[in-house]
């Protein structure tokens, strides 16, 4: 099994965040791809957002509303900015 390449995110304040070469797309970065306008704070929740609605996709053969109303609450409080 062979190792995968990791790929660094910097945000805007400087955290520096490691995903998988496979999220990204080929020959787009050599090391770091700079992200100037957005904070880990904004970076997470984005990742957050991606994570739930990947789950939610699980249950989308059973269509109900209770979980489409679930994920439009969870999205409104994901969203809140303090």
């Amino acid at each position: 099994m062979s190792k995968s390449k990791k790929i660094m995110l910097k945000s805007s304040d400087g955290e520096v965040f490691e995903v998988d070469e496979h999220m990204i797309e080929d020959d787009c970065a050599v090391d770091r791809i700079p992200l100037p306008n957005v904070t880990i704070k904004i970076f997470y929740k984005a990742i957050k957002y991606c994570n739930k609605h990947d789950e939610a996709s699980m249950f989308d053969d059973l269509a109900t509303t209770s979980i489409d109303d679930d994920l439009k609450a969870w999205d409104a409080d994901l969203v809140k900015v303090d």
